[in-house]
């Protein structure tokens, strides 16, 4: 490892303009390399719930993890740890050196539309958790980034507007994680698009005097893609790294501002080293290294991603089965038992009614820039059908959203004339990148569909530009979609599209062609879809009720959608979509055995389910969602999770619904009252509370005392079978000199004991729990309340305000 001194002395070797040129990205996923230094360089890959590598391409597939929000709900550090690790087996086969990820902005709403990539409501929460992640991604020489530093909590105008946020809040809900990761060491930190308090985060104070002076932060500042929009105010910033590239508003123009006297070139230096110190720490300053095991993906030259000292990139491999195995352990720790009237786990021999879409093709992951291609899916529909005898009937349809078409699929990249650039065969009509080349003007997808239903085909096109679609050489659609936002989710992963009914004879095959014209930054993402004939509605509806009145057990799997869930948007409403409140309330009214699963990256509301027998939680659940949910069915595995925020009874019982910006300013108004503080504030009992979650045993809390920074509790299982148990901790201070909320968490511990089992566990309060922002961290004087339950509403164990929970 080059320590600071050798790396100084590689920057003096560096004239300005070689400087300058490290500090912007040579591509969308790499940086430059700098031969004369022995400087490969630096491969990033979108996270928080995979390692996608660089690029968009169906061919190359990745591990699938469980989202961020059921990361969150294990409050299990040691799993997550785990799970870092293997992303950075995962991101070392891909050959990318560094992961951004994780995501430690806050549940401040639940209408927050990337709510499935954020750990929790908690900052106490996502700070363990965060820490817990980074490290495990660290420790195999990978580099996690977390993100979005800070304050980035909304989606709506995310590019523009600017939050305003009190210091204390600031201090006490939103830095915290990043401090705690800083504190354990994250070798980089991405910066968000957003502004607060007046300054775009890419230009912001907050990055040297909190960030870098403050805590001590060593690493890289990398932007989120196109969010330096400066050169002398971002340059002169903490901002290190300007992604993607080359092109932006550093290189030429800051090598003039240098020169100019408009920034220092000590800031440029400082930026520069820290760079060749992430360098170093990932192994990418010791010349042209490749990684074990790197081959030259497909599609991508050797020459080209090998150039400039660049490492060449694994292409697709089967996962070992111990990784699939550890993801199908998450699924089952994250799935959170909200309802059981004892019906779970379910005995065998018993016949099922599976109803829903989503039992047959769920929601594994959530939309926008965290999206991968999986290495493999199952459904619960296909874990069921070898374990019981199973009907399937999908009751409802809940997406309008056309379906691309599969493979065989070519796709051509041609010319002026329309000579052809470049071809390749794909494996689906969603095509987000394919190759660049000189002189392209139109992107062609075409397939031969096998029409398997007479009547009308719903058949789609999209991009930007004119969009044309020929079925059998006729021309059915030609139309224009010019560039409407600058927000890159939407223009290159989900640009608007157009569509067409065509009527189509069962057992036919058509040629369908789908052209659309390339032009300056319009993106590549392109879309041929085709939807068969819908069937009658009411006839499903039916025919799903009636299979539930058959069977001995129902099981209705209720889902979100990309439009509801994804990024570059919020949410509109918490109510799930289409027909399925209707649809789970027809089914309980037909069989009392009614098991309805969530399948969503956040709160929903669920006016049935007093209703129901049961209702459990799987969040988006990665590649193992089947598998995993069928082993807590059966028993095979407990649901070991808790919410990590809370969930409402009805929206206008929502603490912070006013989440939207206006006049591009958005006022954290309700300081630090957010998630479960702001119900108890309210007094008002939501749906479900922060940290709630059944096991398939019970618990009797015996009694407690606190400890010098800790709390010892006493507890025993009381059910017939072993089980784990989340013990929480909660602060108090009704005599407080100081505004606080009613109650916050202040530690957890989990315990696991056998039937009839006395356990003790020490939980450890955090030392952020006990003080507060004012011009400086404060601890006031006294003793707090200590309430100790299994979830924010709960109390099982409470000490009275006299004891002093001072650090150990």
């Amino acid at each position: 490892m080059h320590d600071d001194h050798e790396l100084v002395r590689l920057v003096g070797k560096l004239d300005l303009r070689a400087k300058v040129r490290l500090l912007a990205g040579g591509s969308v996923w790499r940086t430059c390399a700098e031969p004369s230094i022995g400087l490969r360089a630096l491969t990033f890959s979108d996270g928080p719930a995979g390692v996608r590598g660089p690029g968009w391409d169906e061919r190359r597939t990745s591990l699938a993890l469980p989202s961020p929000t059921a990361l969150g709900a294990t409050w299990d550090e040691g799993l997550v740890h785990r799970l870092g690790a293997l992303l950075a087996e995962e991101s070392r086969r891909k050959g990318v050196d560094v992961l951004l990820a994780p995501v430690l902005n806050l549940h401040r709403t639940p209408y927050g539309g990337r709510h499935f990539e954020c750990f929790s409501e908690d900052p106490l929460l996502t700070a363990r958790l965060g820490v817990a992640y980074v490290e495990g991604v660290q420790s195999r020489g990978v580099a996690a980034a977390p993100k979005h530093f800070v304050a980035n909590e909304t989606e709506t105008d995310r590019l523009t507007h600017d939050v305003r946020v009190d210091a204390r809040t600031l201090r006490e809900l939103y830095l915290a994680p990043f401090e705690a990761v800083v504190e354990a060491g994250a070798w980089a930190v991405m910066s968000a698009y957003n502004g607060v308090n007046g300054h775009p985060m890419s230009e912001n104070p907050l990055l040297t005097e909190v960030l870098k002076d403050e805590w001590g932060f060593d690493g890289v500042v990398v932007s989120d893609w196109g969010a330096v929009r400066t050169t002398v105010e971002s340059a002169a910033s903490g901002q290190d790294l300007s992604m993607p590239g080359p092109w932006g508003p550093w290189g030429d123009l800051l090598v003039a501002a240098v020169e100019a006297g408009e920034v220092a070139e000590s800031a440029v230096d400082d930026k520069v080293l820290r760079l060749l110190r992430l360098a170093a720490r990932v192994g990418a300053l010791e010349g042209e290294v490749a990684l074990e095991g790197e081959v030259a993906l497909e599609g991508e030259s050797a020459s080209e991603a090998g150039q400039a000292g660049e490492v060449v990139f694994a292409g697709d491999v089967s996962p070992e089965a111990s990784d699939v195995e550890l993801l199908r352990e998450a699924v089952a720790a994250s799935t959170v038992l909200l309802r059981n009237n004892g019906i779970l786990p379910l005995h065998p021999g018993r016949t099922i009614a599976l109803i829903g879409p989503g039992a047959a093709v769920p929601r594994v992951q959530g939309g926008g820039s965290s999206g991968l291609y999986p290495s493999a899916e199952n459904s619960l529909l296909d874990a069921l059908l070898p374990r019981a005898e199973v009907v399937h009937a999908p009751g409802v349809r809940i997406d309008d959203q056309p379906t691309p078409v599969r493979a065989p699929v070519l796709v051509r990249v041609l010319g002026e004339n329309d000579e052809e650039l470049f071809r390749e065969h794909r494996l689906t009509g969603r095509i987000l990148e394919t190759e660049e080349v000189p002189g392209a003007r139109v992107l062609e997808i075409s397939t031969t569909l096998h029409v398997t239903g007479t009547g009308p085909w719903r058949l789609a096109v999209a991009g930007y530009g004119r969009l044309t679609l020929d079925v059998d050489g006729t021309r059915v659609l030609d139309e224009v979609q010019p560039v409407d936002t600058d927000d890159p989710a939407v223009k290159h992963l989900r640009p608007p599209h157009r569509e067409v009914e065509v009527q189509l004879t069962d057992n036919t095959e058509v040629e369908l062609v789908a052209r659309r014209e390339l032009g300056e930054d319009s993106g590549m993402a392109s879309l041929l879809a085709a939807d068969p004939p819908r069937p009658d509605a009411d006839r499903e509806f039916g025919a799903a009720v009636g299979a539930a009145s058959r069977s001995d057990v129902a099981i209705v799997v209720v889902s979100t959608t990309d439009a509801i869930e994804g990024e570059g948007r919020d949410r509109t409403t918490l109510e799930l979509p289409g027909e399925q409140d209707a649809l789970v309330t027809a089914v309980c009214l037909a069989n009392p055995n009614t098991i309805v699963v969530v399948n969503s990256g956040g709160p929903v509301l669920l006016p049935w389910r007093g209703d129901t027998a049961a209702v459990l939680l799987t969040w988006f659940p990665g590649q193992e969602g089947g598998n995993g949910l069928a082993d807590v069915l059966f028993g095979e595995r407990e649901p070991g999770g808790r919410l990590p925020t809370t969930w409402p009874v009805r929206e206008e019982d929502v603490p912070v619904a006013d989440f939207l910006p206006r006049n591009q300013e958005l006022v954290y108004g309700e300081g630090l009252d957010i998630g479960y503080r702001a119900w108890t504030a309210h007094d008002v009992e939501p749906a479900y509370w922060f940290g709630h979650g059944l096991g398939y045993t019970t618990w009797d809390y015996l009694g407690a005392h606190a400890e010098r920074g800790a709390v010892r509790v006493r507890l025993r299982n009381t059910g017939r079978r072993r089980g784990r148990e989340v013990v929480q901790v909660y602060l108090s201070r009704e005599d407080s000199a100081v505004p606080r909320p009613p109650r916050w968490l202040g530690g957890f511990a989990a315990v696991v004991a056998e039937p009839g089992e006395a356990v003790e566990v020490l939980v450890e309060v955090s030392p952020q729990a006990t003080r507060h922002w004012e011009n400086g961290w404060c601890t006031e004087s006294g003793g707090f309340t200590v309430h100790i339950g299994p979830d924010a509403g709960t109390t099982r164990v409470r000490l009275a305000a006299r004891h002093v929970l001072r650090p150990r």
